[in-house]
């Protein structure tokens, strides 16, 4: 009998002790791994990114690699400081939204007029439309993950800050339309209408698709 009631004891004390630790420790260290996993996929996305221009860079001439290292630098300079500034502001609920509008009109038009430099001197200089085709997909699906993720980050937080987005994005399409039109006139003064057309359709076609 004294056997009986020790092992009755010692099983309601292990149940006890188990309960506790998986209500305990499971959640932490489940929140533990998807923020790892989460981490390891924001870096991974990253570095694909920057694998497939150094890729790229490697396919042209040598000279286009001075390009490629000033657009990185730029590129990476402006995602750090617009995040840091971004949510500095809605973290204050700050009310310059004037400031904010400037600086998001910048960046814009620094990342778009840089990518459509990118493109055209990949162009210029080598016939890899597969690759271009590639990086086209890529860029437009990060686009839209990037557009998806400021979105909810302002519904998230509910900043009143219409304004500012509606100025940053009539400014951005102004330089961007400004800038488009010359890179279209040296387009046709370069090379065949023909294949320059041929050239986007494919682009189009393989980031739908």
């Amino acid at each position: 009998m004294p056997f009986i009631n020790t092992d009755i004891y010692l099983s309601i004390y292990l149940s006890i002790y188990l309960s506790i630790y998986l209500y305990v420790c499971v959640p932490m260290f489940t929140g533990i791994y998807l923020f790892i996993h989460l981490l390891c996929s924001y870096v991974c996305m990253h570095l694909f990114v920057l694998y497939h221009s150094i890729l790229l860079c490697y396919f042209v001439y040598l000279h286009f690699s001075i390009y490629l290292s000033i657009y990185l630098s730029i590129y990476l300079y402006s995602y750090v400081c617009l995040y840091l500034y971004f949510y500095v502001l809605i973290y204050l609920h700050s009310h310059v939204h004037i400031y904010l509008s400037i600086y998001l009109s910048i960046y814009l038009s620094i990342y778009l007029c840089l990518y459509i430099y990118f493109y055209v001197l990949i162009y210029l200089h080598s016939n890899i439309r597969i690759y271009l085709s590639i990086y086209l997909s890529i860029y437009l699906f990060l686009l839209f993950y990037s557009i998806l993720q400021y979105v909810c980050t302002f519904l998230f937080y509910c900043v009143p800050i219409y304004a500012c987005i509606y100025l940053s994005i009539y400014l951005s399409i102004y330089s961007i339309l400004f800038y488009s039109g010359y890179s279209y006139v040296c387009l046709h003064l370069s090379i065949y209408p023909s294949i320059y057309y041929t050239l986007m359709y494919i682009c189009i076609y393989l980031s739908i698709f």
